[in-house]
């Protein structure tokens, strides 16, 4: 599936990528198992946007981030790469050597900003470190405290901060380093998992307007993946909708939120909190828990919780496709047209 965009160049194409974890055998003779955490996905991200992806906790959307990473090899499909020379990769096919070398152009803001930080280094080293094995710098450089200084400065934390430990900082200034580490490489791909859900509301904004003026400075691309569709909207180009493994829909921010054509979407969009009196909105309340990705329902996978579930939802698998202005969706009966 190949979406038409003009102004854009592809930066990564996604081409019915799945991701499957063997389930530890209960049983001697037990069929082999697999948790199937993403089922074929298919989309394009292009270069300079911010692709937000959203679904509820345990959809596969961290997942489906670390497989483009290649931090887990993907059991099927492909994921093309437009390197910085110009040249589009198949990042499984690429050697050790290779990948290593493409990781300074693929970074990663992991979600828990207190863990994701080594308590035994000072924010020096951590920023650094990268720099030191990608070969940046080479130990001892004077020059590359100046330019951590200078990345630390652009990511909001003040220069007297260097010498310090992890634990020594706020959720909010932890955040930022983790930003800052990632930075420090100038990547042209950063996927942000969950990179504001850690912290309170008032910081969240915050970490929101320095991540778009990171962006809009050095021409970066976001996959920005989140469970809350208000900053989503606040800070995406486009909106995917994941459920249970599965692409359900796909559309700029805009649109999605104007025409909403999946139920599951609906039922997401009923549930953001409003301060407006006269918008009257139904709350969607959806019935039951997520299916196993070990055993997912047949047909539709979210016709076991769907209020417009028909037969023909519960047998046939509705295909990903474009009804107009590149909005895509995956159901039998869009509620939009």
């Amino acid at each position: 599936m190949a979406m038409q965009n003009n102004e854009k160049r592809v930066l990564l194409h996604v081409e019915d990528v799945k991701q499957y974890f063997p389930v530890k055998k209960t049983k001697l003779r037990e069929e082999k198992k697999y948790v199937k955490a993403n089922d074929g996905i298919s989309l394009d991200i292009y270069e300079g946007e911010t692709f937000g992806l959203v679904g509820e906790s345990g959809c596969g959307k961290s997942t489906f981030g670390r497989t483009i990473l290649q931090l887990y090899p993907q059991t099927h499909g492909k994921i093309e790469y437009l390197s910085a020379d110009g040249e589009m990769l198949d990042l499984k096919a690429q050697t050790p050597e290779r990948m290593r070398e493409l990781r300074k152009e693929l970074q990663i803001i992991f979600q828990d900003p207190y863990s994701s930080l080594n308590p035994r280094m000072t924010l020096g080293q951590i920023i650094g470190e990268g720099l030191l094995s990608h070969g940046m710098f080479k130990k001892g450089d004077p020059a590359m405290k100046d330019y951590i200084m200078q990345v630390m400065e652009e990511c909001g934390l003040s220069g007297y901060f260097f010498s310090r430990y992890p634990h020594q900082f706020s959720g909010g200034q932890r955040q930022r380093i983790g930003i800052a580490r990632s930075l420090a490489l100038r990547p042209r791909f950063v996927v942000c998992d969950e990179a504001v859900s850690a912290l309170d509301v008032s910081i969240q904004s915050q970490i929101l307007n320095l991540l778009q003026e990171l962006r809009d400075k050095s021409n970066l691309t976001y996959l920005f993946i989140t469970h809350d569709l208000s900053v989503v909207k606040y800070i995406s180009d486009r909106i995917g909708v994941m459920y249970l493994g599965n692409m359900v829909e796909l559309a700029e921010t805009e649109e999605l939120f104007e025409r909403t054509m999946h139920p599951y979407t609906e039922a997401l969009l009923s549930a953001i909190p409003t301060t407006d009196l006269d918008n009257k909105r139904e709350r969607i309340l959806l019935e039951g828990d997520i299916p196993s990705p070990v055993n997912p329902p047949s047909g539709c996978k979210f016709h076991t919780r769907c209020r417009y579930c028909k037969e023909k939802c519960k047998q046939e698998v509705p295909a990903f496709e474009d009804k107009g202005n590149g909005h895509f969706v995956a159901c039998h009966y869009p509620l939009a047209q």
